[in-house]
């Protein structure tokens, strides 16, 4: 009986450095135990120690099963490429430089809403309405300045849905909207980068 095996590519993979490419690791796999077994464990090769992020061709998998398995069945669905990331040992931060990018992007934050609002005039938005509704003048319309200094804060908060690790919902916030469309034209630009120099790579020979 012809052995057959169905393999579905991982759009992103990650592996531990200094460790062989194993297919299980890159790709799901769909056959009888014996089968998906001995599949996955076939090595794909080995990553350059240079690099951090690199892409792997369905193409790659195909010849490494029929290398050795030459009878077998293969179908494959999904990704035809996968973007292997190599998780490397990430270095401990030191407080003192968390204190300082802290403190660098707090001031930076400070002066930016303090800038937007001198330059929208919110003080003096502050003042003419405290005249309408008292009828009196006040420099320091603090009735007004503080309710909404709290409630600046208080939709900061409620906009990025997150207080330190905390979230209120499991809806993303609009930062991580945006490191995840980053993050898709990232792996974008990768995969046509690589698919490039592989045409330039065929047209040399």
């Amino acid at each position: 009986m012809e052995e057959c095996v169905y393999i579905r590519l991982k759009y992103r993979a990650k592996i531990k450095p200094n460790e062989p490419i194993l297919l299980k690791d890159i790709a799901n796999i769909i056959g009888t135990d014996e089968v998906t077994e001995k599949v996955g464990n076939l090595v794909l090769g080995e990553f350059s120690k240079n690099k951090d992020v690199f892409i792997l061709d369905v193409t790659v998998v195909l010849q490494t099963i029929f290398r050795h398995f030459p009878n077998m069945s293969m179908d494959t669905y999904g990704p035809s490429q996968t973007i292997v990331e190599v998780v490397r040992k990430k270095k401990k931060v030191s407080k003192i430089g968390f204190i300082v990018v802290w403190l660098i992007l707090f001031v930076g934050a400070a002066f930016a809403i303090m800038n937007f609002h001198e330059d929208v005039s919110m003080r003096q938005m502050h003042e003419r309405l405290y005249f309408m509704i008292t009828g009196e003048h006040s420099e320091h319309p603090f009735i007004f300045q503080i309710p909404y200094s709290f409630g600046l804060g208080l939709g900061m908060v409620l906009f990025f849905n997150h207080i330190f690790k905390k979230k209120f919902n499991d809806e993303p916030s609009p930062m991580e909207v945006e490191m995840f469309n980053y993050q898709q034209e990232l792996d974008q630009y990768l995969i046509m980068r690589e698919n490039k120099m592989y045409s330039s790579f065929l047209d040399d020979d």
